[in-house]
């Protein structure tokens, strides 16, 4: 292959795989050294190859690490350090490696070999300036006929050199959208689970990460959130929802520009996902109306986010810093008529007209429920009549005991 064909194959694989070059350079080189070594090298030899991708041209090179006489092992030593091997546990040797009460490190002992080691004073003849545990170069014979194995040992090393570092990107393109909103396509079911696919990788949505009743068709486009990304023996794992209470918020943002522009904040959300829904907002900017802003013109924009999640209901509420007028929003579309609280058990119990209780309270409890959960409270509701029954109660007597003439 002359040097131009393979620098546009290069050139090929970083657009194909959307690597960085500088990447895929070193992959190609540590082929390269792997090969080189299995043909031409030595047993214990550290083999590094140095591509210029300008020219295609290869610089091989041995690698020694520079030592002295106190980093070595005795032959005793090393008889004695393989039996205390054996012997201790996984635990023992990791605490065996962490500094010591000092706060010193242990010094490394190495077993000489002189195709990986140079001794400090042969080194400081080439190099006046080297240090300890240094790495010394020293060129190799160029060769670029391998044999068949050696040529084998190179496509392997590049695969797997590739496949880990797309990994890498795919784990750090993804964990930095991790609480986000991204469009994917389903690609297939696992059982009850869902595949995505998110474009350079997929991502998994669990049965209970789902919306109850929501349907999925392959090929279908909608967008899950990002709840976070798993680091598996297969590379990473992008775990999605389309259940998750921050959906919500997400959704809105992308419709609502006065919630991008700071204008109006979503301060919470409770959601029973695939039912109903509520969020509580506020305006930082006097004269802009939260509930108005996020409902938009002939509610345009609730719309597109209810219709984005299957027709779900969403109450938007204004949140309040007085926890009894936010514990009063809350309840809506029931109309509280008195709240009252206690800070020490955050505990409230909310009085409605007879005719509200049930509407209050939603259909098995669903409204109060959410209520709670929107603003931390407890909540009670509790019918008008049933709240000043002794107040009522004293009226009915008085009103006995005039008519009786006392």
């Amino acid at each position: 292959m002359d040097t131009k064909q393979f620098i546009s194959s290069i050139n090929q694989l970083v657009e194909e795989k959307g690597l960085p070059k500088d990447k895929v350079i070193e992959t190609i080189e540590m082929a390269i050294a792997a090969a080189y070594k299995k043909d031409y090298g030595e047993k214990r030899q550290i083999v590094r190859a140095k591509l210029d991708p300008s020219t295609g041209a290869v610089e091989m090179s041995q690698i020694k690490i520079v030592v002295d006489e106190n980093m070595l092992r005795t032959p005793g030593e090393e008889d004695e350090e393989a039996e205390a091997q054996a012997e201790e546990s996984a635990v023992a040797k990791a605490m065996a490696d962490k500094p010591s009460a000092d706060g010193e490190e242990k010094p490394r002992k190495f077993v000489f070999n002189q195709e990986r080691h140079i001794m400090l004073d042969e080194a400081r003849a080439l190099k006046p300036d080297v240090e300890l545990e240094e790495e010394m170069s020293f060129p190799m014979p160029a060769h670029t006929d391998f044999g068949r194995i050696a040529a084998q040992t190179a496509k392997q090393v590049i695969i797997q050199r590739l496949r880990e570092a797309e990994r890498e990107m795919v784990l750090e393109e993804f964990k930095s959208k991790e609480g986000e909103i991204f469009t994917a396509q389903v690609q297939r079911y696992e059982w009850k689970n869902v595949i995505f696919d998110l474009g350079r990788t997929t991502g998994i949505m669990y049965y209970e990460d789902q919306i109850p009743g929501e349907r999925y068709r392959i090929g279908e486009r909608m967008k899950v959130y990002i709840v976070r990304v798993d680091v598996t023996n297969r590379g990473p794992l992008v775990v999605v929802s389309r259940a998750h209470p921050t959906l919500i918020k997400k959704l809105f943002e992308l419709e609502v520009p006065e919630i991008t522009a700071g204008t109006v904040e979503i301060k919470a959300v409770s959601r029973e996902a695939g039912s109903r829904s509520k969020i509580a907002v506020t305006t930082t900017q006097e004269g802009v109306d939260p509930i108005g802003s996020c409902v938009g013109q002939k509610g345009t924009r609730v719309g597109a986010v209810i219709s984005e999640i299957n027709g779900e209901k969403i109450d938007i509420i204004e949140w309040s810093a007085d926890a009894a007028k936010f514990i009063a929003n809350a309840i809506s579309p029931a109309k509280a008529l008195g709240v009252e609280v206690s800070e020490e058990t955050r505990e409230s119990r909310v009085m409605v007209a007879p005719d509200q209780l049930s509407l209050a309270i939603g259909k098995g409890g669903q409204n109060v429920r959410l209520a709670a959960h929107l603003t931390g409270w407890k909540i009670d509701v509790k019918p008008l009549e049933t709240a000043s029954a002794p107040e009522k109660a004293e009226e009915e007597k008085a009103g006995e005991d005039a008519d009786a003439g006392i």
